[in-house]
């Protein structure tokens, strides 16, 4: 299990000037290419996503102005808190609603690994995965906390969280291996 804080994140800032990326981790570690990657991203222009073939990818925006993604037969509006997933070969453009907006993004090369993204107000758990608090406060079973802008992630080990309040929301994802 790592425990990871938003203001300890990596920051790196896109080539197109469009935004920054914070990368969470990208498994297995050290390795050139990704079996799963999880980031938060700062949206802060107009642009095109990169293209990711043979990955699939979910995004959730945490806060700032919606986002219209679109190719040239769909449309889908990012609004918070509602994760969208979608394959890392559509060519997706994104356009702010308003200003600057902040989400999360998993991906998961789908030869070797899949993934399902939630916003949980319950416990929850699963044995990979990575969770971000997106309000109140969660308790691990070692009796840790985590709060706002603080998230875990782990793999091969059962790892549970219960909120600690009515108010508690974690975006909460679940990695499984393809067999």
């Amino acid at each position: 299990m790592k425990r990871f804080s938003y203001a300890d994140l990596p920051v790196s800032r896109w080539r197109n000037g469009g935004g920054e990326t914070r990368e969470i981790v990208s498994f297995p570690l050290g390795e050139a290419q990704f079996g799963w990657r999880a980031s938060i991203a700062t949206l802060a222009a107009d642009g095109d996503f990169s293209l990711f073939p043979g990955v699939d990818r979910v995004i959730t925006l945490l806060h700032g102005d919606d986002v219209l993604l679109s190719t040239s037969t769909l449309q889908h509006r990012l609004i918070p808190h509602q994760p969208w997933a979608f394959p890392g070969e559509w060519a997706l453009q994104a356009s702010l609603i308003g200003g600057a907006s902040e989400d999360f993004n998993i991906m998961t090369r789908r030869d070797v690994w899949q993934s399902s993204v939630a916003v949980v107000t319950k416990q929850a758990g699963s044995e990979n995965g990575v969770a971000w608090v997106l309000c109140g406060e969660w308790q691990l079973a070692n009796g840790e906390t985590l709060s706002r802008q603080q998230g875990v992630w782990w793999m091969d080990e059962t790892l549970q969280l219960t909120p600690l309040g009515d108010d508690a929301q974690l975006l909460f994802t679940r990695l499984s291996r393809v067999l």
